[in-house]
């Protein structure tokens, strides 16, 4: 028999077929090569004894500067450092068909309490200080002997059963140290060890003359650890047990049962914002039937954070208020100066907040704030984007759901709003706009060649024309005096918004969502992005949509060399959940190119950033490891040429979500800055601002 839990947020790794996989250059030696070696450790007054496997190329004068990531694996009780010594050949076909990238793998041995010692240290009258000794001296000796990656997301710490439960001890307790963690058939207990566990009687929990102490334990175990983990140093772990683990006949101890212990140890850390978890239960038992393939399965998974290069971070600082801000909009001015966009759940630069969430922007010189501005109502006021105009002027948009601008008093739904402040911060003009009763709202703006902008959004009632459906999408001319000029109002019979908007000379490019098509485009189902031109007088000369049967959007826009370029999500087809889909167009709506990326998670487009010599550099979110993964969503870029080939993809972040909500929806907006891309966007309630280097895509 076989079973599988697939509970995972991500995609489904199978165990089976695992181990049959083809190496690499068939015929060849690949081999890695197993050592016995000895560490010092002051811990124990003795040394640690190892197996050390290198891999295949370790020793050759063209990889003397490589570094390689560090398995550390733990075997059970009563067992020694060979038994893991039969993944050799798995680690060498993995490696070799480029499953997991080359690793160095230390196998120690714990001969102490009668291997039993459970990897703590033990306050027994005869027990040792096991923990310290391998997680100090220990690693800290590999580290010195071996050409290691020396950080924590070069560390996978492994075991099993015994093993298991000091892989996942290590994992929480050293967050510092490991950063990945497979936890194989694990002998821990909630909230004590059954009658007859070896946990019991080596002295392992023991205290002074008793081998065992109900306070020892549950001070050193799991569920004392979880509540107090820093969420700023993410654990990436991997569990399994089998399905015919030993079933306890005492029906008072079968809540013990390795499988439903394991069961309970999954659904304790997933919960906790630190912890992202994978769990398993396959056919077999507590032996290497379970060991084996699920180690396959679990390093193959492991290995998108298990990286000898470091993740790239967010640079500081953060702009928000305690409370949960988000991210509006960038600007870079000729000057050198950037303002920032954002929407503040509190007072900000000592000026109070009016109720909700109100717009803020600041004006920054080299990181440093010279000015901040909030306007806000006793309801929501939110940004979704800001461009400079003038001398050194800002245009922002977004919507209110107050009255703004003096003139809507009692207003009972959203409306548009369009805000325009001085160089020095003062507040030229803002204009509020709407159908009387229904909710509008501006998610893009951009700026028009006499000093004022073109913004887009929706309407669910008849703000610029009839209503077609639930929503339709709004493009409007804004002039530089703050004046509604002309405004245009399109849709089908659903769901139809604008989400970004670009202009190109004369030409005005649109992009948007719509779900149940546009008039003129063909609907795939689901819903689909669309883009449309207008003229500078507001005419629509064309719409197309792209998209699947899935759910698919355009949610960003610009124009690079007479390319209109919109980037989005793609929801059907792909890899993973969704895939960035980015795609060019000529000046008469014709597709020129179609480029979609993705991994096996969740990622899409946000921004588009035209670059110097026709390229793009396209920002976006993802939780797959299509760079070196940082922590749940990291910002993805990825720089795109002139005929639509990816040359850079990389991502970067926090230990937390960043660049999307908690609905997995973009919040993230980048602008060109001379030869850098300004990206800003939403992490843990605040608001971060990087430079990227369009070369690298990262900070």
């Amino acid at each position: 028999m076989r079973r599988t839990w697939p509970m995972t947020a991500v995609a489904l790794l199978l165990v089976a077929g695992m181990a049959a996989a083809a190496p690499a250059q068939a015929g060849k030696d690949r081999s890695g090569t197993l050592t016995t070696a000895s560490a010092p450790s002051a811990a124990l007054g003795e040394p640690i004894a190892y197996t050390v496997y290198l891999p295949h190329g370790y020793a050759e004068t063209r990889n003397q500067a490589v570094r390689y990531p560090v398995l550390y694996l733990l075997h059970g009780r009563g067992d020694t450092m060979d038994a893991w010594t039969k993944i050799k050949g798995d680690l060498d076909r993995m490696i070799a068909d480029g499953t997991v990238p080359p690793v160095i793998a230390v196998l120690p041995d714990a001969p102490w309490n009668d291997r039993g010692n459970y990897y703590v240290d033990s306050a027994y009258k005869d027990g040792r200080a096991v923990e310290t000794a391998f997680t100090r001296d220990l690693v800290a000796h590999v580290d010195g002997s071996y050409r290691t990656a020396a950080h924590r997301g070069a560390r996978l710490i492994g075991g099993y059963s015994m093993g298991g439960a000091g892989a996942l001890r290590f994992a929480l307790a050293h967050q510092d140290l490991f950063a990945n963690a497979l936890v194989l058939s694990p002998a821990v207990y909630r909230p004590l060890p059954p009658a007859g566990s070896s946990a019991r009687e080596f002295g392992a929990y023991g205290d002074g003359d008793a081998l065992f102490s109900d306070a020892v334990y549950e001070r050193l175990n799991y569920p004392a650890l979880v509540p107090h983990l820093d969420t700023d140093l993410p654990v990436h772990m991997y569990i399994a047990v089998g399905d015919d683990e030993w079933a306890n006949p005492d029906p008072a101890d079968a809540v013990h049962d390795l499988d439903y212990e394991a069961a309970t140890l999954y659904n304790t850390v997933r919960r906790s914002p630190a912890v992202s978890a994978e769990f398993r239960v396959v056919d077999g038992g507590h032996d290497w039937g379970v060991w084996q393939p699920s180690f396959v399965d679990g390093l193959t998974h492991l290995s998108a954070t298990l990286r000898a290069t470091p993740p790239a971070g967010l640079p500081e600082p953060r702009y928000g208020t305690p409370g949960a801000d988000s991210a509006g909009g960038v600007a870079a001015h000729p000057d050198g100066t950037v303002s920032l966009a954002y929407a503040a759940a509190g007072p900000v630069e000592g000026q109070p907040n009016a109720g909700g969430l109100d717009a803020v922007v600041t004006r920054l010189d080299a990181g440093r704030p010279l000015w901040t501005r909030t306007f806000g109502t006793p309801a929501n006021d939110r940004l979704y984007g800001a461009v400079p105009v003038g001398a050194g002027d800002v245009i922002a948009a977004g919507y209110t759901r107050g009255d703004l601008d003096g003139a809507h008093p009692g207003s009972p739904a959203d409306d548009g709003v369009v805000a325009r402040l001085t160089a020095t911060g003062s507040r030229a003009w803002v204009t509020q706009v709407g159908a009387p009763t229904a909710a509008d709202r501006f998610y893009a703006v951009a700026a028009a060649p006499d000093g004022g902008a073109y913004v887009a959004g929706y309407s669910s009632g008849s703000y610029a024309g009839p209503s077609a459906g639930d929503k339709d999408a709004v493009l409007a001319r804004i002039s530089a005096a703050g004046a509604v000029v002309w405004a245009r109002q399109f849709g089908g019979t659903g769901e139809d918004k604008a989400m970004a908007v670009a202009v190109d000379g004369s030409d005005v490019y649109v992009a948007g969502v719509t779900s149940a098509g546009l008039p003129g485009t063909t609907y795939r189902g689901g819903s689909d992005g669309w883009l449309a031109h207008y003229t500078a007088d507001g005419q629509q000369t064309w719409v197309t949509s792209d998209g699947s049967a899935g759910d698919d959007l355009f949610a960003g826009l610009a124009v690079a060399d007479g390319t209109a370029v919109v980037t989005g999500a793609l929801g059907e087809g792909t890899a993973g959940a969704r895939d960035v889909l980015t795609a060019g167009y000529t000046a008469a709506g014709r597709q020129r190119w179609r480029l979609v990326t993705g991994g096996r998670g969740d990622e899409a487009g946000a921004d588009v950033v035209a670059l110097p010599g026709g390229d793009v550099e396209v920002v976006g979110f993802t939780d797959s490891a299509l760079g070196v993964p940082a922590g749940a969503y990291d910002v993805l870029t990825v720089r795109v040429d002139r005929r639509g080939r990816a040359t850079t993809v990389a991502q970067f972040g926090s230990a937390r979500a960043d660049g999307a909500d908690a609905f997995a929806e973009e919040n993230l907006f980048a602008t060109s800055a001379g030869d850098r891309v300004l990206v800003t966007g939403l992490t843990d309630g605040d608001v971060f601002l990087a430079s990227v280097d369009p070369a690298t895509g990262t900070p």
